[in-house]
């Protein structure tokens, strides 16, 4: 039996560097996306604490979590509506769909229309190509609609027809779109009043309002502070690459009795604050801000809004960056992350020369 010659085909050197490129390529991708991936779970992770209030609310909305049922989540900015509203996505069964966010809030009844339904071709001027609306983009999964006490008293109408009957027009067109999505509503204000006041539509909130999820403020369940302090100190020591490792007592006290008008994203700006600008292995008083130092109370400062309090904590950040660079300007951009660009930007806004 004649055996057949066995012939090698010589690759080329380019070619056989074009495949290795490529699958190089592949990997790195792989990796950017379980990276990524990896960072959007993190951002939005849910820390529980110790409080009773809070754990009745991580109960409840996983009891919500595995229905369809429409969640109305109430609390003041800063509570963690969206990362309430991601996990109840992530513990139902639509949690490999898309999850899908319309900020009501700063958009024209026009171009919030556009967004939630989508357009087609030549509905208005600009409108140069069909785009398909966010609510269509989420079939099957989850649409939040973040602030939706904000939205125009108009749309109010046509949001109820979508959630009595799943379905909607696009902007200049006459076919009905059905989808399948799971509806998470959250507002900071207060729905009842604003009924009583013909601000929200009594039908449109009783749609809403199937299962509400209060989630309480940061300064009424203060034994939460320092589990919430620690989380946020080991993210941002992990991303900014400082060997940033504890909390003094002193400065642990003074968290702990603040009273965090802006709730736990305040927590979360002052503690990224102390790990940028702290010098040492631990955030001590001096790393915080002067008004958490202070310990003002909400009787001492209720001429105090939050604006003020954010704006008077971001020149003391940029100012104190600019104490550190001696005054040059793009290296302390360089300092807070920021672009050059913006940074000026951002100086002058805080009316610094």
């Amino acid at each position: 039996m004649r055996s057949i010659p066995v012939v090698s085909i010589p690759l080329e050197p380019d070619h056989l560097t074009l495949v290795v490129q490529k699958a190089l390529e592949q990997q790195r991708l792989k990796r950017g996306v379980e990276i990524l991936s990896e960072e959007v779970e993190e951002r939005y992770r849910l820390i529980v604490g110790e409080s009773m209030e809070m754990k009745l609310a991580v109960e409840l909305a996983k009891k919500a979590a595995g229905s369809n049922a429409t969640v109305l989540l109430l609390g003041e900015s800063g509570t963690g509506k969206e990362i309430f509203a991601r996990n109840i996505h992530n513990w139902s069964d639509r949690k490999d769909k898309p999850f899908v966010t319309i900020n009501c809030v700063g958009l024209s009844k026009e171009l919030l229309e556009s967004e939630l339904f989508g357009h087609e071709q030549g509905a208005f001027t600009g409108a140069h190509q069909r785009k398909r609306g966010k609510l269509e983009l989420a079939h099957g999964g989850t649409v939040f609609f973040d602030e939706i006490g904000d939205i125009s008293q108009e749309l109010q109408a046509k949001l109820l027809r979508f959630l009595q009957e799943r379905e909607f027009e696009r902007v200049g067109g006459v076919t009905p779109i059905s989808v399948d999505v799971r509806v998470i509503a959250a507002t900071n204000r207060n729905l009842e009043v604003a009924l009583e006041k013909g601000l929200f539509r009594e039908d449109l909130y009783h749609r809403l309002n199937v299962v509400p999820v209060s989630l309480p403020p940061l300064r009424e369940r203060k034994e939460d502070i320092p589990i919430l302090s620690q989380y946020f100190l080991r993210k941002y020591s992990t991303a900014t690459r400082r060997n940033v490792r504890e909390i003094s007592t002193d400065a642990m006290e003074k968290l702990s009795v603040s009273h965090w008008p802006g709730n736990v994203r305040e927590l979360a700006n002052v503690i990224e604050r102390a790990v940028v600008l702290g010098s040492g292995s631990t955030i001590d008083v001096e790393d915080l801000p002067s008004r958490i130092v202070a310990g003002e109370s909400p009787a001492a400062s209720h001429t105090f809004s939050y604006r003020e309090g954010m704006y008077a904590a971001r020149k003391e950040l940029v100012l104190k960056a600019l104490s550190r660079t001696q005054g040059n300007r793009s290296a302390a951009a360089k300092i807070l992350g920021l672009e050059a660009k913006y940074f000026l930007k951002l100086m002058k806004s805080l009316e610094i020369e």
